[in-house]
């Protein structure tokens, strides 16, 4: 049996999460390296954009699949005309604001996937 899409969709969410938390902490360690620029991963939304989306084909005679996959990529974070003195854009409370973020998309990305994981097994065992 293929996978259903939706726990694809969380799978590849849940390794965005990943690489933006790990942005996120390589800033707040850079956060008094002089010239150090801080780095943020492009918004999912964009990379959901990116990625063709089409439905799964169970029987021949049902369309195709021509789902591609999308990368992440960490780019320096806009400017926000914040700079100090040692030229290192990180502003540590807007970095924590980012960890938070992270971390309740993790939890509702989780939550997610279990109540459709028991909702599946529920069908499954009528």
């Amino acid at each position: 049996m293929e996978p259903v899409s939706l726990f694809d969709l969380a799978a590849k969410q849940a390794q965005w999460l990943a690489v933006r938390q790990s942005a996120v902490a390589g800033n707040i360690a850079n956060a008094n390296t002089p010239g150090y620029t801080a780095n943020d991963v492009e918004p999912f939304e964009k990379v959901l954009d990116r990625a063709a989306v089409s439905l799964q084909a169970t029987q021949a005679g049902h369309l195709g699949n021509a789902a591609t996959n999308a990368g992440f990529t960490i780019k320096p974070q806009e400017d926000d005309g914040v700079v100090m003195p040692s030229k290192n854009s990180v502003v540590l409370e807007d970095q924590l604001l980012k960890a938070g973020e992270v971390r309740r998309s993790f939890e509702l990305n989780t939550a997610i996937v279990k109540a459709f994981h028991s909702m599946m097994m529920m069908a499954v065992k009528s």
